[in-house]
């Protein structure tokens, strides 16, 4: 009884017009006022941080912002497949025919992920990370290899909460929910980074000015609310960690595995 209620009140809170209201606020000077509060609820280090505290007009503007120049380190070697975020890993291995297993107990299909997309082939036998940000996370996206951007796809869809709770009892919401997806061609193949959007997401914005060739560790895109990134990898081109199972964390710019041209 109980988890059907609470089914039913995320069904309801999932609509976009709650969303956005809750973008609306926190894009408001009034938000500002609940950035230290917000900071010291969630354990945010905010040391890190580009700018102060005080320095942040709304509370949007502080969730997105940007660290300093040091706070990461984007592993060096040129064949590695770094995390493109700081996240909690929820998933994590290889693609069995098309299909990603037990990712909290639901299985997913590529097709079904990438909304149909010609390039669902690419990946029909490659390996996947389920990265899942919290509210506690730095939430920029980077480049997870240096590269060309050969597409760009918006995939409209719901707002489902993608914690812990959503991918166990909703409807397999990472293919559900609204996706940007970035396509990478590099040296070894082509990788994708699929952004879901999630419940009280305003947006997923891309970093501007679109650039067609990036590097490793550049900024790609970011989240206004705690969200999830499934990363994947061409057939038979990625080597991953054997360390890195899910209820592992990362941070961005950590070597995920070693990408291999064949």
């Amino acid at each position: 009884m109980t988890k059907w209620l609470l089914r039913a009140m995320t069904e309801l809170s999932s609509r976009k017009w709650i969303s956005k209201l809750t973008g609306k606020f926190a894009e408001s000077s009034a938000s500002r006022m609940l950035i230290p509060r917000f900071a010291k609820i969630y354990g945010i280090n905010v040391n890190e941080a580009e700018k102060e505290l005080s320095q942040y007009a709304t509370l949007n503007e502080f969730f997105t912002r940007r660290l300093k120049p040091d706070a990461r380190h984007i592993h060096g070697s040129e064949s590695a497949l770094v995390s493109p975020v700081d996240a909690l890993i929820t998933g994590a291995g290889v693609i069995t025919k098309g299909s990603i297993l037990n990712v909290k107990g639901q299985n997913y299909t590529i097709n079904e992920l990438l909304n149909g997309s010609p390039r669902t082939t690419n990946y029909m036998d490659g390996y996947y990370y389920v990265l899942y940000l919290s509210p506690t996370d730095y939430h920029r996206i980077h480049m997870p290899v240096s590269g060309q951007i050969v597409e760009r796809e918006l995939i409209p869809g719901k707002v489902y909460p993608v914690n812990n709770f959503g991918l166990q009892h909703m409807k397999r919401v990472l293919s559900r929910n609204e996706r940007l997806v970035t396509y990478i061609k590099h040296d070894a193949g082509e990788a994708a980074v699929v952004k879901v959007g999630a419940m009280n997401v305003s947006s997923i914005q891309y970093v501007l000015p679109l650039r067609e060739r990036m590097n490793r560790g550049d900024e790609l895109a970011y989240f206004r609310f705690g969200s999830t990134v499934v990363l994947l990898t061409e057939d038979d081109s990625f080597v991953p960690r054997d360390d890195l199972q899910p209820g592992t964390k990362v941070r961005m710019g950590e070597r995920l595995g070693e990408l291999v041209e064949r």
